[in-house]
This record gives structure tokens, sequence and C-alpha cells, in this order.
């Protein structure tokens, strides 16, 4: 597979990552099942897709645990990225921030991914009461003391922004990059990561970030506003959470199909039957794009992630094999400048969060 660079310390990654969390948190969990995640986690590393992309919360702490079992074999083959920084409750997630917790989350992350090193530590959700710059401060010594390779945060978001259409650019470089994500962007919400630049001009005072991480895909581009070009602009990394839209720009889901009560999608406003029909002209764009390439939908979704820059890896969340194996096939797609002003004049996704 194609490699792609995470960060300044060029720390070289296959172009589309593995998203680990379906198999023990979020989506699902009637279909969450230890040895057939194993085995889905060891053909994503066949086919390249070395980022492993967990999280200290997902479980909370078996997602790591069942990495720790592929990791104790095939460590070189992988590009480890664990998160911290938040706790889960009974019924509730809270941040935590403080260093000497930090450290601890890190020490615990270790032992469960039974490796000495953590290739990416991201910082989850920084926490309101304590000073971003200090948790930070406490994760650069994690890189000084050996334990962590880099440093990343992950994206927050800020509900009810205005909605805003991207114009077209001035320069020709300018007016395909815009004509290619134009209609995609037309979803965008101004301001929606302002407050997640802020942290990061913060903490970048602090040590280097190497990678930030956020929601982006066709029908959420949020990130190509401001976020994107903050990340292009330093040489930092780009993770794509949810590339394929929690599974709805693969094409396999109907609407009305509904979901078990713990999955994330029976709340989301997307996920309901009328928006499920409603967004129905995206996926039908999507495949028509990937019939002339011999692509699903879902790679045609991957392949317009990774002409936005050199920087972005997408991580689709995955816990069965088939769909690993057809996702790092989308590094091989190629979109045309026609691809992907097809793509950008796709209409606006329907439903939000807010």
């Amino acid at each position: 597979m194609e490699l792609r660079t995470v960060g300044a310390g060029a720390l070289t990654v296959g172009a589309i990552g593995l998203g680990c969390m379906p198999m023990s948190w979020a989506y699902t969990a009637s279909e969450q099942r230890g040895e057939s995640s194993l085995r889905t986690v060891h053909t994503a590393l066949d086919h390249g897709m070395s980022l492993l992309d967990t999280a200290d919360m997902y479980g909370p702490f078996t997602n790591e645990l069942l990495l720790g079992r592929v990791l104790k074999e095939r460590r070189s083959d992988a590009f480890v990225s664990t998160k911290c920084g938040l706790l889960v409750g009974e019924q509730h997630i809270v941040a935590n921030g403080r260093p000497g917790y930090v450290k601890r989350a890190c020490d615990a992350s270790l032992r469960r991914l039974q490796t000495d090193v953590i290739d990416l530590y991201q910082l989850h959700r920084a926490d309101p009461e304590v000073p971003v710059e200090d948790t930070w401060g406490a994760m650069a010594e994690l890189v000084t003391a050996g334990k962590v390779r880099a440093l990343g945060l992950c994206a927050i978001q800020n509900g009810g922004a205005e909605r805003v259409r991207r114009r077209p650019a001035g320069s020709e470089r300018e007016r395909t990059r815009a004509g290619s994500r134009a209609g995609a962007a037309g979803t965008g919400r101004a301001g929606v990561h302002d407050a997640t630049v802020r942290q990061l001009e913060r903490v970048q005072q602090v040590f280097p970030v190497s990678s930030v991480q956020a929601e982006f895909s066709v029908w959420s581009p949020e990130a190509l506003e401001a976020l994107l070009p903050w990340c292009e602009s330093r040489g930092v990394g780009f993770l794509a959470a949810m590339p394929l839209g929690n599974g709805y720009l693969t094409g396999t889901l109907t609407p009305g199909q509904g979901f078990e009560r713990q999955d994330v999608r029976a709340r989301h406003p997307r996920f309901t039957a009328e928006m499920m029909a409603a967004n129905q002209p995206i996926v039908a764009g999507l495949r028509r794009v990937g019939e002339r390439h011999g692509a699903t939908p879902a790679q045609t979704a991957l392949a317009w992630l990774l002409a936005q820059g050199r920087h972005v890896v997408p991580v689709p969340g995955t816990k069965k094999e088939h769909w690993a194996e057809e996702n790092a096939r989308a590094a091989t797609v190629r979109l045309t400048a026609e691809d992907l002003a097809v793509i950008g004049a796709l209409p606006s996704a329907k439903g939000s969060w807010d």
C-alpha cells in the first residue's frame, strides 16, 4: 500500500488505517466477537493498513487488550495509535487531563497493548478544569521518556455553528481544489473547529503536534474550512475519523432498518428512517463515480479523502475481514478531476447533531 507520513517526524503509515473502535464499542454489540476481530486486524496488516487506531476508553480497555494479542506477534508491522483523557462511567463520560493521570494512563495502555512504545498518543478531549498546556506537557514528557513517539490531538466540534458553502478560489490550483470539494463542503458549518484550532495553537507552543484526528467524509466535510488547512500548512498529519459516515456511505444500510439500543446510530439524527432516505442521493452519486473505476461507494468515499491531500489518512472502522479488505483496495482508486467535480456537486447531507 502507498505510504503517507504523519507529522514532521516523518512517521510512515499505510495510506488507509484501521479504526478498531467498532470491535468493542459503540456499534452493533451483538456482532462484536473477539476471534473475528483478531482476524480482521491481521487481515488489515496483511493489506498494508499499518495504522491501528484505538483508545483506552473503548470497551473500556478491552479494545487495547484485543490489539495487544496481535501486537505481541506483529509489532513491527503495526503503527499503534491510542488515546487518553476520557473516563467511562456507568452513565457518563468525563474528561481527565491531570498530568499524573495521563502518565498512569499511558503506562496502563502500554501493558494492555503489550508493547514498550506507543507510536502516536492522542489527547481524546481536553479537560476543562486543567490547562491544556499542562496536559500536553505531561504527554511530552512521555516522549522524552521513550514511552511515546509522537503526539496527536482529537478535534472537538462547536455545535450550532452557522452553515456555510465554500466559495471557489482565485488561482487555477485553488479553483481545482475548490471544484473537487465545493459541493461536499456545502454541509460545512462556519467555526465548527474554531475551538480545536485554538487548542492546537496553544499546545503547539509546548510540544510539536504530529497529527489531528477529526470526523471528515463526503457528508461531513467541515474540516475543509479551517482544520485541514491548518494541518497542511504546518506539516501535521490528518486522521480522518468516520470516513464512511458511520457506515452510511458504504451503501449497505437501508432506511428504517433500525439499530441496536447501544449502537450510536440509534440516537444519530442522520440515521432516522426519514434522513436515511433523504440522503440516498449522496450514496447514489458515489456509486455512479465508483462504477467508472470498478469501485464500491465506500472505496470511492475513501478515494475522495485521499485526494484531499498527502497528509490525509482515512481511518475507517470495521470489525469484519471482508470490509477491511475492501477498504484497503480503495488506496488503488485514482479519481479524476471530473470525478471530484461530480462528488463536489452532490447535495449537502440532511440531519445534524446540532
